[in-house]
């Protein structure tokens, strides 16, 4: 078994003439917050996929909790959370329902799916929604329920794919919470992509995506100091123009 919680490896997907990653490697270590900061078609949601055994890489080689992402996707899918940034819910369900579906998707027991959904609307506070339409609560409360059914199954891992995109300011500070919870109370590792420069400074460490391409990766104090930059959007925007005009030149 791999000692990192995910490690990947020249790891690369093309699409027909386009390179959406392009040979990558990192790994991230047990129960830590790693980020993927990028903006849209930066390649992040590409690689989330890939390491949660949706898509098979081109080229290169990968493990999750120690399965191959190239030939165990089956048993990666079981020990994983994985949250999309629509979060998968079905509106015409209700909270319930939802919870419901997705804890027996991993194979929960009628007993210890009951049990989990009660200690997730706990967790979650979303008690007073647990028989709502889902398609009827406001967006801020369905994260916190795309959240609690990515983690019924109390996952090793958990993936999260743009998981504040569209909610407000205070929704976003209150989903964080809830990440540094679960990483340091119930020691998972969390592997979260965003577009949110902020968003950043609450990761351990944070990689730097820009087409398909890793730039830089460090903790958010460590690529601060490198680039004299005072924010984690500073330090973005300079790595980025630096890339570029490299690449012009």
């Amino acid at each position: 078994m791999n000692e990192s919680a995910v490690h990947v490896q020249e790891l690369t997907k093309v699409f027909g003439k386009f390179t959406a990653v392009n040979r990558i490697t990192f790994s991230v270590r047990p129960g830590e917050i790693f980020g993927f900061l990028g903006a849209n078609g930066a390649g992040k949601t590409t690689t989330i996929r890939m390491l949660c055994g949706i898509l098979l890489p081109t080229r290169g080689e990968g493990t999750v909790a120690g399965y191959s992402i190239n030939h165990e996707s089956e048993k990666i899918k079981q020990v994983i959370g994985y949250m999309s940034q629509r979060f998968s819910l079905y509106a015409d369900l209700t909270v319930r329902e939802n919870l419901s579906f997705f804890g027996g998707t991993y194979g929960l027991s009628n007993h210890d799916l009951r049990r989990r959904i009660r200690e997730a609307a706990e967790q979650y506070e979303i008690g007073d929604f647990l028989d709502h339409l889902t398609g009827d609560i406001p967006l801020g409360w369905k994260q916190r329920v795309g959240l609690a059914s990515a983690t019924l199954h109390h996952p090793k891992i958990l993936f999260l794919d743009e998981p504040t995109s569209g909610v407000d300011p205070t929704a976003r500070r209150q989903f964080w919470r809830t990440i540094y919870q679960l990483a340091r109370k119930a020691g998972a590792t969390i592997f979260v992509t965003t577009h949110y420069l902020e968003e950043a400074e609450y990761c351990d460490r944070v990689s730097i995506m820009h087409q398909g391409d890793i730039l830089d990766l460090d903790t958010p104090a460590a690529l601060k100091q490198r680039y004299a930059q005072p924010d984690m959007e500073s330090v973005f925007l300079h790595v980025i123009r630096h890339h570029e005009a490299g690449i012009a030149t």
